[in-house]
């Protein structure tokens, strides 16, 4: 495996091209799908850009929610699997009336809105060029 470029400075290249080559020479119809295109490449890049520190992020908040001090695993795999066991665990406790009232609510509201803040840092719409 080689280590540059990444997968990031790939993508990012794909997308510049998109954006200065292809999408000024085009129009209707294709210029439309080869900006979208461009998109879902800026928002794998983002993805994969930030998905580590989000990732444990969420980890660390719903920890804290949860009251589990488990080690963030090193395995993307077994990090998607623990998060996904900690949500459930979380949805329980929401559908049990626990998020209804009190300090717990309100920490689980700020885990939230933190939680969406970061799938909206990977799915924003790119800047006007």
């Amino acid at each position: 495996m080689n280590d540059q470029p990444t997968a990031e400075a790939l993508l990012r290249a794909v997308e510049r091209f998109l954006e200065r080559d292809v999408v000024p020479r085009l129009d209707g119809v294709p210029k439309f799908h080869a900006r979208v295109a461009a998109n879902v490449v800026a928002m794998v890049a983002r993805e994969l850009e930030l998905e580590d520190a989000q990732l444990a992020g969420e980890w660390q908040r719903l920890g804290g929610l949860l009251r589990e001090d488990a080690a963030f695993p090193d395995a993307r795999e077994a990090r998607r699997a623990g998060l996904l066991a900690r949500n459930e665990e979380l949805v329980r406790r929401i559908r049990e009336g626990e998020g209804d009232a009190g300090p717990w609510r309100a920490a689980l509201l700020e885990h939230l809105r933190l939680t969406v803040a970061d799938k909206l840092a990977v799915a924003r719409p790119p800047r006007q060029r």
